[in-house]
């Protein structure tokens, strides 16, 4: 619905056109695609943004996923793919290229273990224990059908669950809660 060459113009492109999903390089002329994301997803509410870039940097895939982005795939993309990840992110799936996705396992890999103890972060306590159970399956990249047989809840029970998760977390979505788990070491790679 839209085309803008630079940050400033991306932004105001997004805020009058209101697409579902927005294509969001990193580096443009006027302003870099990260901090055009952040000031996006603050003032369009419903857009999602999916980072396009021929940087397969790791400061810029942490970067893009803090500021919100829904995703990020390298410009080597097929196109069919690149078709089927706008669809994907505006049904409101996380997406990452292949090789980000494997550097991030390799990342939880080697980041020491959490407390002892079950101790819970601050960040987490105002969570119920059975959101905390649904989060760690998120974490493990559970549907909310999984997560729900898995739980023995029904899925519109866990649909509620992810719902207060992401509004106590003040999140945006499921990729955030995910990268909350185990930044906060709710979740460590490897655990069930």
């Amino acid at each position: 619905v839209g085309e803008a060459s630079s940050g400033p113009s991306a932004v105001a492109a997004a805020r009058a056109l209101a697409p579902d999903v927005v294509l969001m390089d990193v580096e443009m002329p006027g302003g870099d695609g990260l901090t055009a994301t952040r000031e996006i997803l603050g003032s369009c509410p419903g857009t999602r943004v999916l980072v396009l870039t021929m940087f397969d940097l790791d400061e810029y895939v942490l970067a893009a996923l803090r500021a919100g982005a829904s995703g990020f795939l390298l410009k080597t993309t097929p196109s069919a793919a690149l078709a089927a990840a706008v669809r994907s992110c505006a049904a409101g799936e996380m997406l990452l290229a292949p090789t980000v996705t494997r550097r991030l396992v390799e990342s939880f890999v080697h980041r020491p273990e959490s407390p002892p103890g079950g101790t819970v972060s601050p960040r987490l306590r105002g969570l119920t224990g059975r959101e905390l159970d649904v989060l760690r399956a998120m974490a493990r990249g559970m549907s909310n059908a999984e997560v729900g047989r898995e739980l023995y809840l029904a899925e519109t029970t866990v649909k509620t669950h992810v719902t207060r998760i992401l509004a106590k977390l003040g999140l945006r979505d499921r990729v955030q809660a995910v990268i909350v788990a185990y930044e906060t070491g709710l979740v460590r790679l490897g655990s069930s």
